[in-house]
């Protein structure tokens, strides 16, 4: 099972917890970890991930495998800037978009363009002409966003429901 998990390089301490506890679960879940190898959310998920024994992979937008986080296990050099984004997303099975800035949402739209489930913990909210759009899954906590996460991947594209 691959999951991505995407968000701000710049995140508050908060984020930054509840991004370890989502990579710890992910890991004892066997999942592999895919995000865009940077600092902020995407360091934290590695290092949750990787003190599980967990598999990270990083996809950098520079051109070298140094730029990766300390906990990138597997980095991949795209050369891509932002545009790497759309690997990031479309990469994994589901997503987890945990806050985030522009980037973060760039991701989310790539993984809804293609039919990738996205969990947010406490991420962009969307509407479209006025209406809530209740296309990303609302999580409640980093156990709840990896279960839906899981659930997501297990049923194939059938979506958990938004109790949100």
């Amino acid at each position: 099972m691959f999951i991505s998990v995407i968000g701000s390089s710049d995140c508050s301490e908060d984020e930054e917890r509840l991004a370890e506890e989502v990579g710890q679960e992910l890991a004892r879940r066997g999942a592999t970890l895919i995000c865009g190898g940077l600092d902020g959310v995407m360091e934290a998920a590695c290092r949750g991930a990787d003190s599980q024994g967990g598999t990270t992979i990083g996809i950098l937008p520079g051109n070298s495998r140094y730029d990766a986080n300390a906990y990138v296990r597997i980095p991949i050099v795209t050369g891509m800037g932002y545009a790497r984004n759309a690997i990031v997303a479309k990469s994994g099975e589901a997503v987890i978009a945990i806050s985030g800035s522009y980037g973060t949402l760039s991701e989310i739209a790539y993984a809804l363009q293609n039919g990738i489930p996205v969990i947010g913990l406490g991420t962009w909210s969307l509407s479209r002409g006025g209406q809530t759009d209740r296309s990303i899954i609302i999580a409640q906590s980093a156990a709840d966003a990896v279960e839906k996460a899981v659930a997501a991947v297990n049923s194939h594209g059938q979506l958990p429901t938004n109790k949100s």
